[in-house]
């Protein structure tokens, strides 16, 4: 699967690298990590994450705020998987991110006959899984 349009950049405050890592075991594919010392930066920690990529089927990027940076936070936002993959692979997905994270609405099915459901990561982020009733046939 290659998912195309606007990929997630995410500024977290010191736990990029536990992002990523915590998101390639819910959606595979393969991290990517240069830190603050591989680009000469002084604005934190050398391990801290300079830029990180989760590259595969879902692409999104995260990198440690530096201390002039503003880390990542949210209301009223939500990243889209809708049809993204699979029922299966996305009810997976679904259950991997709520087992740390907060339920904000089951996976369930809608009236109209499709499915969805929120769910916020440990790390902030909220996410829009589901599909459409076509795909269970």
């Amino acid at each position: 699967m290659n998912v195309s349009g606007p990929s997630p950049y995410f500024l977290l405050d010191g736990t990029a690298r536990r992002a990523l890592d915590r998101w390639q075991r819910v959606f595979g594919g393969e991290v990517r990590i240069a830190t603050f010392a591989d680009f000469s930066r002084d604005d934190g920690p050398a391990d801290a994450v300079a830029h990180g990529q989760l590259a595969g089927g879902l692409q999104l990027f995260a990198a440690d705020a530096g201390t002039d940076d503003t880390a990542f936070t949210s209301t009223g936002l939500m990243f889209s998987l809708l049809g993204a993959a699979e029922p299966d692979v996305l009810r997976g997905w679904f259950d991997d991110l709520a087992a740390d994270g907060t339920i904000v609405e089951p996976l369930q099915e809608r009236p109209w006959g499709d499915w969805d459901g929120t769910v916020r990561d440990v790390f902030g982020v909220t996410w829009l899984i589901g599909f459409e009733a076509s795909a269970l046939a």
